[in-house]
């Protein structure tokens, strides 16, 4: 029996997609190598947002030819679709998969000949991804993605109804709607249509809550213009079913610094839909992304950050120092920000991070939130993510298991958690 090991670096999308592969390949007699265990056939799923993702992806494709050195391996991802012949230079690389539109016919080149349209499941995750959409038009000056991804697709919202039932069927008890550019999904058949038939992210959610079961929706990152009334109306109407919990790309407080990385809107623009998502919805956790260190940001454009993400009263923020990726218009940017610099700039924003952290956990306390189980910390307690995408911590005695979907009265806070106590049922 031939074995199989995958390997995925990066976002959801990229895990969404290295399953539907994995699934195809078990459904034809392929099996999961132990990790001790010798492969036939090994998939390697990489990532190229920075250099660090493409020097982590050429690490393990190396790894994985030492430890399975008869292995034929094959390369997919956004950095074998942008360096395509300096993946396939690698050792043990015998295929380079460039555009993952072809996955089903590659696919029926292993015999799998009615390829799948989604999956059923994520192995060893306490969550399911669902992939909707795919493709960004945007050309965001830092971005490479949109030059990997550049075809815009959506699925078919009866394939993702299904899917999404699938998932609950199973017992994952939440799902995680995942996209390159989620709050676009329908632009493309929405095409030529009046937009009384439009049917948009809010549509989709609006029929997917619907659904009989225990579970709840959670949207991974969008824009800030994509956070319409309806899809806030949707989430309003829903508290129990789709997450209070928006991830909304910041990238820069500074409006100076916004226009040079071409994204679509102002501070002020940002701020007023944050504000908006608070007027409509119960202490929602805003997360977002700032890019540190952008080429020509100045001690002032950084305050201004600090600033914004203050107003903003964000939850956590996912801080990336700026790397600069060949082939995009800040790349040939002058005015390059030292390493020290974006280090000491890294550093402040944690510091903010945290004691917006604080705030938050802090509002949340007395508060009933779901809570899907994950796994224990070290001192055997029960841990999970809440609804509002925060850890929280429930005694040790909790009879629970991972993926279970529990609701829990919120008592207090330690350090980067919140604490909790099982609602009585």
């Amino acid at each position: 029996m031939a074995k199989l090991k995958t390997v995925t670096l990066g976002c959801k999308v990229n895990q969404y997609e290295t399953q539907y592969v994995r699934e195809g390949l078990l459904g034809v007699g392929y099996q999961d190598a132990s990790k001790d265990e010798d492969a036939d056939l090994c998939i390697v799923n990489t990532c190229t947002v920075t250099n660090e993702g493409d020097a982590k992806s050429r690490q393990i494709i190396r790894r994985l030819h030492r430890e399975n050195p008869t292995a034929r391996i094959v390369v997919m991802g956004c950095y074998a679709t942008r360096a395509p012949s300096e993946v396939g230079e690698l050792p043990g690389v015998e295929e380079v998969v460039t555009d993952k539109r072809e996955l089903p016919d590659w696919l029926g080149r292993f015999g799998v000949l009615d390829a799948p349209t989604g999956i059923s499941g994520l192995s060893q995750r306490s969550r399911a991804y669902v992939k909707i959409q795919d493709g960004c038009l945007l050309r965001c000056s830092y971005c490479i993605i949109p030059y990997v991804r550049p075809q815009m697709y959506s699925r078919p919202p009866e394939h993702v109804v299904d899917e999404v039932r699938r998932m609950i069927d199973r017992g994952y008890r939440e799902v995680v709607l995942t996209g390159v550019h989620l709050g676009h999904f329908g632009v493309d058949f929405n095409r030529g249509k009046p937009k009384s038939e439009w049917v948009r992210l809010a549509n989709l959610v609006r029929e997917l809550v619907k659904l009989e079961g225990d579970f709840r929706i959670r949207l991974s990152s969008i824009e800030a213009t994509e956070v319409t009334r309806e899809l806030i109306q949707v989430m309003a109407d829903y508290p129990d079913r789709v997450s209070p919990h928006l991830h909304i790309c910041l990238q820069s407080g500074s409006d100076s610094v916004l226009r040079r990385m071409k994204r679509r809107w102002g501070t002020q623009r940002f701020l007023d839909r944050c504000d908006f998502v608070k007027e409509h919805l119960d202490r929602p956790a805003l997360t977002t992304d700032v890019i540190v260190g952008f080429p020509g940001e100045t001690d002032e454009d950084f305050e201004q950050t600090l600033e914004t993400c203050r107003n903003a009263g964000f939850s956590k923020i996912h801080m990336f120092p700026f790397s600069a990726r060949k082939g995009t218009p800040a790349a040939e940017m002058t005015d390059a920000i030292p390493k020290k610099v974006k280090t000491e700039r890294g550093k402040r924003l944690a510091a903010l991070e945290t004691e917006l952290r604080i705030d938050y956990h802090n509002s949340l306390v007395g508060m009933n939130l779901q809570v899907l189980v994950e796994g224990h910390s070290d001192e055997g307690r029960v841990t999970g993510t809440s609804c509002r995408y925060a850890t929280v911590e429930l005694p040790a005695f909790t009879r629970s298991k991972s993926g279970d979907l529990l609701s829990a009265r919120i008592s207090g806070t330690h350090e980067d958690r919140l604490l909790g106590l099982v609602n009585a049922t």
